[in-house]
């Protein structure tokens, strides 16, 4: 039943794309193009420096937050601002496992210069169910503000990062990132109306979970 309830959002998107192509003021090619300014006026006024996904690997999946750098990720830049691998109870998603992450987060419109959401200040975290298959990584949101306001498909931006992270419950080392995330991998809305996104989120497993379990 989900899954059919995906198929037809999707389909409603596409449809809401085509009647936008088919506009004699603005294309769905003007309004990538927006975006694609939009990111690159914001990582130039944000000094952003963008490395190589080969840079990347080569500095051990580390970006250096102190020179703002950002990898480029299928389209997606991503900043790695805390990863916890030396946490004593540090653990990865890895393939087979499901879990849930707790998760705050902090989303704003980088084309419109506007806060979209947050449960920064909420008193519960959003949360999500997560899934390592074979090395590809689904997840979907189970409680939160994400969940009220988009449904239960996580942005596929947001699973960029898990492959790299590790998680620990240890409030002061929780594992942290920042995302550009365009609208073709963002939000059924951004991917509709044809915006780019900036995330903060921060993810914390729900329990201290133990792989062999």
């Amino acid at each position: 039943m989900r899954k059919n309830r995906l198929s037809i959002l999707f389909v409603l998107q596409a449809l809401v794309l085509l009647l936008l192509s088919c506009s004699d003021d603005v294309t769905y090619s003007d309004m990538k193009n927006k975006e694609r300014d939009a990111v690159k006026d914001f990582v130039e006024e944000k000094n952003i420096k963008i490395i190589t996904f080969e840079e990347f690997l080569a500095n051990d999946t580390v970006t250096d937050a102190s020179k703002n750098e950002f990898v480029e990720i299928d389209e997606v830049y991503m900043q790695i601002v805390n990863n916890p691998k030396d946490a004593s109870d540090a653990r990865r998603i890895e393939d087979g496992d499901t879990r849930n992450l707790l998760v705050r987060y902090y989303e704003y419109n980088i084309q419109e210069g506007d806060t979209i959401s947050t449960n920064i200040f909420a008193s519960e975290p959003d949360e999500m169910r997560v899934e390592n298959s074979g090395g590809t990584f689904s997840a979907t949101f189970t409680t939160g503000y994400m969940q009220s306001a988009y449904g239960n498909a996580v942005p596929t931006g947001w699973l960029t990062p898990l492959k790299y992270l590790y998680f620990t419950r240890k409030q002061g080392n929780l594992a942290k990132v920042n995302l550009i995330v365009p609208h073709s991998k963002g939000t059924l809305t951004a991917a509709t109306y044809v915006y780019p996104c900036l995330y903060q989120i921060t993810f914390q497993p729900e329990n201290l979970y133990d792989y062999n379990e």
